[in-house]
């Protein structure tokens, strides 16, 4: 009689799971793509707004080029400094966040930062600042998902899962790329794959797409006309230009930081210096346009091999420094445009150089490959970018071929820098996701959770007798000494008191200064220290007054390690 009971309540239960899946799926993803979409149409549409009216403005003396561009981006700076006052932002937030987000069970996105940064990106970019939208779109998919979990009665779901389904809508509505979008939702964010996130996520990314496409039009963003190739006799040149691809993302980077450091450095306001940013690339901007803004249509252009050589190098330096000069300056936008464009002139210079040394190659195969490997270098995520090139061109052989470039560059790149530059971001906040969840959540684990209050108390002027007999009626090895005030004068272990004088003072046996824990430590900080800690207990100790809270022991610390790896274990895998 219990078995079908239990059949049907199983039945139950997993409907209204799959209900849930759906539901919240579906209403991330369609609300991301709205967002996504109107936020790239509308960019595109301030782009074309800008480039029709130039004339409307002064021109350079002795020339016929407009000062356009420095006063779109001077506006934009004004703008920025409002939107960080009006939304009360102290730094701008983008992956980095979202990714440690998902690996914190306790760290859902702040609504008023996510949002007030997705609009400081979008106003950057539409002043033509040379910075990416698909970071800052990323991380308000991400911002969408974190509320939905905040909000949500069903806890079936977890936070991460739900981040997950906000990124891969993102993804998906920006590229036209649901498949990308599932992906990269677990390789850059998630960093794993279980059958409980892949279905909502796959819902979120699915409905994105959908939507995107019959709302707004299924065009992807970069239109190329591509050429079937011969691709084996090209395999040497595409790996080889991978760890050339890698340096080149490596330089991206580096610059990126460098900058950002040169800004702290300068003690300017970042009103000052957004302000240096917006006259340094608006005139650059005047003289070569290309470099401001997106730069698809750049980018659709050096694929399609229409820039000469010594162009493609000045297009390469100068989106390298402009890009790096107005993130680190405060310009907020993405960096994973801006990587697309790197590679792209990368690539197709290598191409262009090669055949004009004679050696056969295919200018616009590699120019793909090298979109795809920096790009892939810079945010940690090969598998996606791979797919995102074989949804943008359906071409088996250039998805190939930017998967024989991708696989190199970021072997490389990992090797000698890091898994991505978010993770670099992160690593510089004192933030190491590639230890996992499980040590992260330890590392964030206040270390009074496990303290305990259950040790042998002594006076510090009492006998080495009556501590040998309270230790053993304790059946404990070791006891705690405190002064007359009450202070903590140290610690106490009975073997050294065995062959003492019975009548001794105990003080001329305590040790002054045991291995001890910080009050504010974590738990991982307490496994590092236990792990070459001999006894039964360890003191914790305040800071500031070096006052004496309590204790913790090898099994306590134990305990909440394995409960911690558990529910890890349960989340990733259930």
């Amino acid at each position: 009689m219990d078995r079908p009971s239990s059949k049907w309540v199983l039945l139950k239960e997993s409907s209204q799971y799959l209900l849930t899946i759906l539901l919240t799926g579906g209403i991330i993803g369609f609300l991301v793509s709205v967002v996504c979409s109107i936020f790239v149409k509308a960019v595109q549409a301030i782009g074309s707004f800008r480039a029709s009216n130039d004339t409307i403005f002064p021109t350079v003396p002795g020339t016929s080029l407009s000062i356009s561009p420095i006063i779109y981006l001077v506006f934009a700076v004004l703008l920025l400094m409002g939107i960080r006052r009006a939304f009360k932002i102290n730094r701008w937030h983008g992956p980095a966040d979202s990714i440690y987000a998902a690996h914190r069970t306790d760290n859902e996105l702040d609504l008023r930062s996510g949002f007030g940064s997705t609009l400081a990106a979008f106003v950057s970019i539409g002043g033509g600042a040379p910075v990416g939208l698909y970071g800052p779109l990323v991380h308000f998919g991400a911002t969408i998902g974190s509320y939905f979990n905040e909000i949500s009665v069903n806890k079936k779901i977890s936070l991460d899962v739900f981040i997950g389904c906000g990124v891969a809508a993102a993804i998906a509505a920006g590229f036209h790329a649901p498949i990308a979008g599932i992906v990269f939702a677990h390789e850059a964010i998630l960093r794993h794959f279980s059958f409980r996130a892949i279905a909502p996520i796959a819902v979120a990314s699915i409905t994105s797409s959908w939507f995107s496409s019959w709302m707004f039009g299924g065009q992807p963003i970069l239109k190329v006309s591509f050429v079937s190739v011969d691709l084996l006799p090209l395999v040497p040149a595409l790996l080889i230009s991978g760890m050339f691809f890698a340096l080149i993302a490596i330089i991206y980077m580096e610059l990126l930081f460098f900058s950002g450091k040169m800004a702290s450095s300068s003690r300017l306001s970042p009103l000052k210096l957004g302000l240096i940013a917006a006259f340094v690339c608006g005139s650059i901007g005047i003289f070569v346009p290309e470099t401001l803004g997106l730069g698809t249509d750049t980018i659709t252009k050096v694929l399609e091999n229409g820039h000469f050589i010594g162009f493609l190098l000045l297009l390469l330096v100068l989106k390298l420094l402009m890009t790096s000069l107005s993130i680190g300056f405060g310009v907020f936008g993405g960096v994973f445009a801006p990587a697309l464009f790197i590679g792209a002139s990368a690539g197709s210079l290598i191409g262009q150089v090669l055949a004009l040394l004679g050696v056969s190659s295919a200018p616009q195969l590699l120019a793909v490959a090298g979109m795809a490997a920096v790009a892939a270098a810079v945010v940690g995520a090969p598998i996606s970018v791979v797919l995102i090139v074989l949804e943008l061109t359906t071409s088996y052989e250039f998805a190939v071929a930017a998967m024989l470039s991708v696989v190199v560059a970021t072997l490389f790149s990992s090797l000698l820098y890091g898994h991505s530059f978010f993770d670099a971001q992160l690593m510089k906040r004192g933030i190491d996701v590639s230890q996992g969840r499980g040590n992260l959540e330890l590392m964030n684990a206040d270390i009074t959770s496990v303290i305990s209050n259950e040790f042998v108390r002594l006076p510090a002027k009492s006998s080495v007798g009556l501590a040998m007999q309270t230790m053993g009626a304790a059946k404990s090895s070791e006891a705690y000494c405190f002064g007359e005030n009450g202070a903590f004068e140290g610690k106490c272990e009975l073997h050294q008191l065995i062959g003492a004088n019975v009548a001794e003072e105990l003080s001329s046996y305590i040790d002054r200064k045991p291995v001890h824990l910080n009050h504010d430590a974590s738990i991982f900080q307490a496994m590092e220290i236990a792990s070459d800690f001999v006894g039964e207990t360890i003191p914790v100790i305040r800071n500031d007054d070096q006052k004496f809270v309590g204790v913790v022991s090898e099994g306590n610390i134990f305990e909440a390690y394995l409960e911690t790896q558990n529910r890890i274990r349960d989340l990733e895998h259930g």
